[in-house]
Order: structure tokens, then C-alpha cells, then sequence
């Protein structure tokens, strides 16, 4: 009897010691992240990648929950609720924010950046960490900058090749007001429409046209109500990840400095991921029908933006963000 004591005993202190380790306690800090595209997205990839590092580093002591395909609302509403505290973490396109930081449109204007690397030196450094704290006043904390991606056009009238093959074709824009602008310069007549209401619009005939980075036309199936794709690269278009500042500043320095850290690896974890599916997800659109145009001459299409574009910029904006992108090496 008292060897069955024992062994009883012995189970059950081993039991409690398994409940009480820290990997099996329930996390102290549960925060919910979201954002807009499917699960098939790299963007969701990262999302999944941060809530991992961010485990491990903090020894499960914060959890985040990712919220994928608006189910949080669309861009704007989970960019406000990220503001007031209802959604801790977002990641959102860098357009989404124009209206709160007018400086995060220069990082998405037609032609802007020279190459992927010129790209992620801007954003990296001390321009993008610049840009990032211009969002502190506004309730948010800047954590990354992670990957939509190089916009590419897409339609369902013709093939694209030069600049007139582009006019007269109803393009759905990001709220980017350069974007628009850039469209209208071209010969489009463009209107901003959030992502989850663009399928249903293309289907309709409400838009001839849509421009995302092609991962993301894959990902949200608009192969499916578009049928010519051009890979333009007219735009790199970064993601904005940001947190509830109030919920940042709460935690304990080492789980806040845990974040920015793992957000930052997410954002090269992505890139590479991207970087390796690029040519993947242009065979995958052509095997779903699309007529893929590649290699195209684009520079008499920022002959007719860049400058217009950048003059615009500077007047509302000054010229100093600009003429520091261009100096980044």
C-alpha cells in the first residue's frame, strides 16, 4: 500500500511540475494580430513567423493570435483599431497610412526605388526609422517594414506593352493619392476600393483593372476575373507592421525589444520567401490562363510619372524625404 502511496505521489508531483513549467503556463500577455490577404499569402507566412520568434524569445510568456483575410475588418478599420486598442498588432499596406503620416506615401511612389536592395536599404535604415516614428503621436508603435511586394498590372481588355495600351482602362487604386495621380497621367481613370471588395468589382466590370504585387493576385484568385497580367514593377510596395503603442509601452523592455527584433527577422524571412516564389507564381498564373507579359520597357512609363509625381511630393511635403531616399546607397 505505501509503494502505491509512493507512486502516487510521485505522479502527481510530476504532474504539477509539468503544469507549472513555464512552457505549459498560460502566456501573460495574449495580444490578436491581423491583416487583410489569405493564408496562402507570404504576408501571412510572416505574421505566423513573428508569433513564432516572439514565443520563443519571451519562453511563451507572450502569444500572439493572427487574424488573417479582414476578418478584423478592412485595412482601415483594423489601422483604427490598432489606434484604439482594440487589435495590438497590424500589418497593412504602406497606402493604408497616408492619411495619418503623409510621409508613408513616399515610400510607395511609382519608380521610387531603384532596385529590391535600394528598397530595403531605405526601408531598414535610418529614412524608414524615421518615417516609423512619425506614427508615436498617432497611437501607433512602428515595428517593420515587411514585403506586399513589386506591383504589377493586370486587366481584362488587352495586353499591356507601352503606355497607351493603359488608357482608358478603369483601374482599382490604393487610396495613395500619388497613385491615382500617376494613373491619371497615364490615361486610367483610377478609384481607390479596399482589397476585399475588389474580386466582386473585377467580376462585375466595376474595374477593368487592379495592380497588386503578383503574389498577391495569385493569393487573392484575381487571376480568375482578369485575364492579362504585366510584370511592370512600377511600384514597390512595403508593408507597415504596427503596434498599439500603449499595449508596446506596457510590456517589459525585454518582451518589447523581442518584438522589434522578431518583427524585423519576419521581414527578412519574408522577403527571402518571396524572392524564391517569384518565378513559381508567375508559372502558376499562366497555368490558370492568364496572358503574362514579362520584360517590358518601363522606362517610357516614368518618363511620364517621375517627375509630375516627385514635384507633387515635395510641394506638399518638402523635398528632403525624397532627396534622402535618392541618397541612400
Amino acid at each position: 500500500m505505501n509503494a502505491v502511496r509512493r507512486s502516487l505521489a510521485a505522479a502527481t508531483l510530476a504532474a504539477l511540475s509539468v503544469v507549472l513549467t513555464p512552457s505549459a503556463m498560460a502566456a501573460r500577455f495574449n495580444l490578436k494580430m491581423a491583416h487583410s490577404v489569405a493564408t496562402t499569402d507570404g504576408q501571412h507566412a510572416a505574421a505566423l513567423k513573428l508569433a513564432e520568434l516572439v514565443k520563443q524569445r519571451t519562453g511563451g510568456e507572450v502569444e500572439i493570435t493572427v487574424f488573417p483575410s479582414g476578418q478584423l475588418g478592412n485595412d482601415a478599420a483594423m489601422i483604427n483599431g490598432a489606434r484604439g486598442g482594440t487589435i495590438d498588432i497590424v500589418s497593412s499596406g504602406a497606402s493604408n497610412y497616408n492619411g495619418i503620416v503623409p510621409h508613408t506615401a513616399a515610400m510607395e511612389l511609382p519608380f521610387v526605388f531603384r532596385s529590391a536592395a535600394h528598397a530595403y536599404a531605405v526601408l531598414d535604415g535610418s529614412v524608414g526609422s524615421g518615417v516609423l516614428a512619425e506614427l508615436q503621436p498617432h497611437g501607433l508603435k512602428g515595428l517593420a517594414y515587411w514585403e506586399n511586394g513589386w506591383r504589377a498590372f493586370t486587366n481584362n481588355r488587352r495586353a499591356v506593352r507601352t503606355p497607351d495600351d493603359l488608357k482608358g482602362l478603369k483601374i482599382r487604386s490604393t487610396p495613395n493619392p500619388y497613385h491615382i495621380q500617376a494613373f491619371k497621367l497615364l490615361g486610367m481613370n483610377p478609384s481607390p476600393m479596399p482589397i476585399s471588395e475588389l474580386y466582386t468589382a473585377l467580376e462585375t466590370g466595376t474595374f477593368d483593372a487592379q495592380e497588386h504585387p503578383i503574389n498577391v493576385t495569385l493569393s487573392a484568385k484575381f487571376h480568375e476575373v482578369q485575364k492579362h497580367l504585366t510584370v511592370s514593377n512600377h511600384v514597390y510596395s512595403p508593408l507597415i507592421v504596427v503596434m498599439n503603442k500603449a499595449r508596446f509601452d506596457s510590456l517589459p523592455p525585454a518582451y518589447q525589444t523581442a518584438i522589434v527584433d522578431s518583427a524585423r527577422d519576419a521581414a527578412r524571412f519574408q522577403r527571402e520567401l518571396n524572392a524564391g516564389n517569384a518565378a513559381k507564381v508567375v508559372a502558376e498564373l499562366k497555368k490558370a490562363g492568364m496572358q503574362v507579359v514579362e520584360n517590358v520597357d518601363m522606362a517610357p512609363f516614368q518618363k511620364i510619372v517621375s517627375e509630375p509625381i516627385g514635384k507633387t511630393f515635395a510641394e506638399k511635403n518638402g523635398p528632403d524625404l525624397l532627396k534622402a531616399i535618392e541618397a541612400t546607397r
